[in-house]
C-alpha cells in the first residue's frame, strides 16, 4: 500500500558526511562548495566532485564493472529525493587539497569497506515468508555442493546480467553520494529484488553468514552429488545395521542363558570337591559327654500328664526291668486320681503309666508302665562321693524337647532349698538338701537324671533359680541362668524304695514345732504346738534330749543353721533312726545335746 512515504533508499547513519562541511546537504537548497577553500571528504575518501569540475555539474557515473568481493564497500545511501550516482568504476585517487579522514582499507573488508569513525551497524534480518500459523519458514536451500550442482543434482546457471539503468545526473548544488554497492547472493530460481542494482552474480560455495537469519542448509557438501535416492539408500543401510545388531543380541542372549542354566544345574564349568573326613565307627570315650549320653539316653523317658484342671511335661528314668520309673511329684501331680500319664521312651515308643506312690515333702514320685519289655535300668551312683567341680550331664525334655543333653559341673553341695507352696497350706512344700549345678536345666527337665562321668545317677533334677523371683522349674519361668538344683540320689533311692514297697515315704523328725516367724539367726522352738499344746512333743526325740520351748538350735552335726527351713532340710537329709548332735542357745548360754531321729509318715 502507498502510505505517502518516499520509497527510495534512505541515508544510513554510518555514511554521514564529515564535520568539515560548512553547509548541510539536503533535498532542498544545498550549500555550493567553494573552490578548494575547504577540504570536503566522506569517510571513505570519495569527494563530492572531481577537481576542476564546474560547480553545479553532475559528476558522470563511471561505467559498471563486474563486482568482486574485494571492491565491496559500504557506500552511503542518499536521503529521499536525492539522485543515486552509479558506483565508481576505478579506485579513487585523492587530488590536490583533498585528504581522506582515514587510511584506505587495503583489504577492502566486505561488506562495509574501509573503517569509519562510527561503529558498524548490526546486520539486518531479512523478512521471510510466514505461514498461516505464524511460524517463519526458512527458504529451501538451493546452494551447490561444491561441484557446480545443487542438492537436486541440477547444474546451477547464473542468470543473464541486465544492463545498468541510466541514471539522471544530480544537480550541481545537491549532495549526491555514490550509490552503495550490493552483494547479490544468487539462489537458484530466484529473481532479483525490485530496486536492487544489477551486477555480476556469484556462484561461489561460500555464502554470506547471517547470524539473525533462519537456519539454513550447510554451505557446502563436498563429495559426490546427492540425488533423490540418497536418503532411501542410507535408511536401508541403517535398517540393515539395526537388524544385524538385533540378531547379534539374540544370539548372545541365547548363549548366555545356556551357560547360566548349565552353571546353575551343575555348579559351574568345573567340579569343586572339598576335602572331608571319612566316616568313623561312632565310638566315643565312655567318660566324654557323647559317651555318657549314649549310655544314659535309652533309660530316660518323657512323661506327658493331663488332668481335669491342667497338664504338663516332665522327665523320668527307669529304675528296674519291672517298669518302675522315678520322677518328681510336681510332674505327676496334675493327673490327680483320674488323669492320664503317657510315657515316651527315647526310641519313640509310648506306653501308659500309673502312679505307684508320691511324696510332696521330698518332691518324689514313682510311676509304673506295663506290657513293655527290654527296659534298661539306669545305674545309680552315690551322692556322698560327689565333689564340687565334678563334671555332670543333665538329660531331659525342656519345653517338650525330648532327649536333650546338657553338661556342666557340680557348683555346690547341701544347698537347703524349698520348692512348691502353691496350695498355700504347706502340704506341697518340699525341703531338699540339694546339689547345685550349672548344667542348663529348664521347665521339662524336672524328674530327669543328673549323671556323673560314669553315666550313673547322682541326682534328680528338681528346681531352678530363674531371673525372676520364682524357684520352680515350671509355671512360666524365664529359663536357666546356670542355677539348677537336684535331689541327691541317696535321698531319692530311700524314698523310691519306700514308695515302691509301701506306697508311702517316711520322714525323720526330732519332735518339735518351730516358730517359722522368727527372723533371728538359727531355728527357734515355738511356744505352742499346732494343737495348742506344748511345742515339744512328749516322749519324742527332742523331749528325751532335754530340748525346751524357746530354745534356738544353731548347729546340726557341726553345720551352722540359720533358719527353720534350713533345720528341716538338714534333718530330712538323714534317715529315721540316725543319731545327730545339735547345738543350741538357751537364755544366752550355748548348749549341746544328742538325739536319735524319729519317723513320721509322709504325704
Amino acid at each position: 500500500m502507498d502510505d505517502g512515504k518516499p520509497s527510495g533508499p534512505k541515508a544510513k547513519w554510518w555514511s554521514r558526511p564529515s564535520t568539515g562541511r560548512t553547509g548541510s546537504a539536503g533535498p532542498e537548497g544545498a550549500t555550493p562548495a567553494t573552490d578548494g577553500a575547504e577540504d570536503t571528504a566522506f569517510h571513505d575518501g570519495t569527494p563530492t566532485a572531481e577537481p576542476g569540475a564546474p560547480v553545479g555539474e553532475a559528476v558522470p557515473a563511471p561505467a559498471a564493472e563486474p563486482f568482486t568481493p574485494a571492491r565491496a564497500e559500504a557506500v552511503p545511501v542518499p536521503a529521499a529525493g536525492e539522485a543515486v550516482p552509479a558506483p565508481a568504476g576505478e579506485p579513487f585517487t585523492p587530488g590536490p587539497g583533498m585528504r581522506p579522514m582515514h587510511a584506505p582499507d587495503e583489504y577492502s573488508t566486505p561488506p562495509y569497506g574501509g573503517p569509519g569513525p562510527w561503529a558498524p551497524a548490526p546486520p539486518v534480518q531479512r523478512p521471510q515468508p510466514t505461514p498461516a500459523h505464524g511460524t517463519p519458514v526458512p527458504p529451501p536451500y538451493d546452494g551447490t555442493n561444491g561441484r557446480g550442482t545443487n542438492i537436486h543434482g541440477t547444474a546451477v546457471q547464473p542468470p543473464a546480467q541486465a544492463p545498468a539503468p541510466a541514471q539522471a545526473p544530480a544537480p550541481a548544488d545537491t549532495y549526491a553520494p555514490p550509490a552503495q554497492p550490493h552483494l547479490v547472493l544468487h539462489q537458484h530460481g530466484a529473481s532479483p529484488q525490485p530496486g536492487t542494482p544489477p551486477g555480476p552474480q556469484q556462484t561461489s560455495q561460500w555464502l554470506r553468514y547471517d547470524p539473525w537469519g533462519a537456519p539454513q542448509q550447510p554451505l557446502s557438501h563436498p563429495g559426490p552429488a546427492l540425488g533423490p535416492d540418497a536418503g532411501p539408500r542410507r535408511k536401508g543401510r541403517r535398517g540393515s545395521v539395526l537388524v544385524g545388531a538385533a540378531l547379534l543380541a539374540l544370539v548372545a542372549g541365547g548363549i548366555g542363558g545356556g551357560i547360566g542354566a548349565y552353571v546353575e544345574r551343575h555348579g559351574g564349568l568345573t567340579t569343586v570337591e572339598l576335602p572331608q573326613a571319612g566316616r568313623d565307627s561312632g565310638g566315643r570315650a565312655p567318660d566324654s559327654v557323647a559317651g555318657i549320653a549314649s549310655s544314659a539316653l535309652p533309660s530316660v523317658v518323657t512323661l506327658h500328664v493331663s488332668g481335669s484342671a491342667e497338664s504338663g511335661t516332665g522327665t523320668g528314668f527307669v529304675l528296674d526291668d519291672k517298669g518302675h520309673i522315678l520322677t518328681n511329684n510336681h510332674v505327676v501331680a496334675p493327673a490327680g486320681s483320674t488323669g492320664d500319664i503317657t510315657v515316651t521312651f527315647s526310641g519313640g515308643e509310648t506306653a501308659p503309666a500309673e502312679i505307684v506312690g508320691q511324696d510332696s515333702g521330698y518332691d518324689l514320685a514313682v510311676v509304673k508302665v506295663t506290657g513293655v519289655s527290654g527296659l534298661k535300668p539306669l545305674a545309680l551312683g552315690n551322692s556322698d562321693n560327689v565333689q564340687v567341680g565334678d563334671p555332670v550331664v543333665a538329660i531331659g525334655a525342656p519345653f517338650d524337647l525330648s532327649n536333650t543333653v546338657t553338661s556342666g559341673i557340680i557348683s555346690a553341695k547341701q544347698r537347703p532349698i524349698t520348692a512348691g507352696g502353691e496350695k498355700g497350706d504347706g502340704t506341697d512344700v518340699s525341703y531338699v538338701d540339694a546339689l547345685q549345678t550349672d548344667a542348663p536345666i529348664n521347665p521339662g527337665n524336672s524328674g530327669g537324671p543328673l549323671v556323673d562321668a560314669d553315666a550313673r545317677v547322682i541326682g534328680i533334677n528338681s528346681a531352678i533359680r530363674a531371673a525372676d523371683s520364682g524357684s520352680g522349674p515350671d509355671g512360666g519361668q524365664s529359663g536357666s541362668i546356670g542355677l539348677g538344683f537336684a535331689i541327691p540320689i541317696n535321698q531319692g533311692k530311700r524314698v523310691a524304695e519306700e514308695l515302691i514297697n509301701t506306697g508311702k515315704a517316711t520322714h525323720p523328725v526330732i519332735g518339735v514345732t518351730l516358730d517359722m516367724q522368727y527372723t533371728g539367726d538359727g531355728a527357734k522352738v515355738g511356744g505352742k504346738g499346732a494343737d495348742g499344746g506344748s511345742a515339744v512333743t512328749a516322749d519324742g526325740p527332742a523331749d528325751e534330749a532335754g530340748i525346751e520351748a524357746g530354745d534356738i538350735i544353731t548347729e546340726v552335726d557341726g553345720q551352722r543353721v540359720h533358719s527353720g527351713e534350713e533345720l528341716i532340710v538338714k534333718i530330712r537329709a538323714h534317715r529315721p533312726g540316725d543319731r545327730l548332735d545339735l547345738g543350741l542357745t538357751r537364755d544366752g548360754k550355748d548348749l549341746s545335746v544328742a538325739l536319735t531321729l524319729g519317723s513320721s509318715s509322709g504325704t
